[in-house]
């Protein structure tokens, strides 16, 4: 055997070994639309808030009820959306949408944000909220990295992103909401864009 084909099988080998230990049926498109989701969610929310009678949210009133409801919505579709569509392009290519790789990937991604919706969930309680939004973009990056290595590596990248709009918005509170539209919305669509092209086609 020559030299050529021993490379050639360990680079095989390595495929393999990449693929078993990364779950990589992850679909751009999904990215593209919860962006778009959390866009046309945003602008919602923008519009009930701005033509409100206050014109500005209060924890106990029925305005930041119905805002929160939005959030909620933006987040179902989303999941439905991902699991839809990694499903799909997981059978495409044979590969199984619910193993091990994929078990770590969830478990991974799910301790920050859990760990932050409840954190989120106490500080409202305290009626303390003027960081929502820079905690909201911090854990979602976190969970992000967290489950970047049994996935797509580029998912890291987007994480830092994220956890960078974050410490943006805590250091400018007024601009939180623009934030987190350029965070959730924007760079989603950016990010499922490039996932596309680069793994989907």
């Amino acid at each position: 055997m020559e030299p050529k084909d021993y490379l050639k099988d360990i680079s095989e080998i390595k495929d393999l070994m990449n693929k078993s230990s990364r779950f990589i049926s992850l679909s751009g498109l999904s990215g593209i639309l919860a962006g778009i989701y959390a866009i046309i969610g945003a602008a919602i929310a923008y519009y009930i808030v701005d033509n409100s009678v206050r014109g500005y949210l209060i924890l106990d009133g029925t305005i930041f009820k119905i805002c929160v409801f939005i959030l909620f919505m933006v987040a179902l579709l989303s999941i439905i959306t991902g699991i839809a569509l990694t499903t799909k392009k997981a059978k495409k290519h044979g590969a199984k949408i619910w193993d091990s790789t994929s078990r770590r990937l969830v478990i991974n991604f799910l301790i920050p944000l859990v760990a932050g919706g409840l954190y989120l969930l106490i500080i409202l309680g305290q009626q303390k909220y003027g960081q929502t939004a820079a905690l909201m973009l911090i854990f979602y990056g976190l969970a992000l990295i967290n489950a970047s290595k049994y996935s797509i590596g580029d998912i890291r990248y987007l994480g830092v992103i994220e956890i960078l709009l974050g410490l943006i918005c805590a250091l400018f509170p007024g601009y939180g909401f623009w934030l987190w539209v350029l965070g959730f919305g924007v760079m989603h669509i950016v990010y499922g864009t490039v996932m596309h092209f680069k793994y989907d086609r």
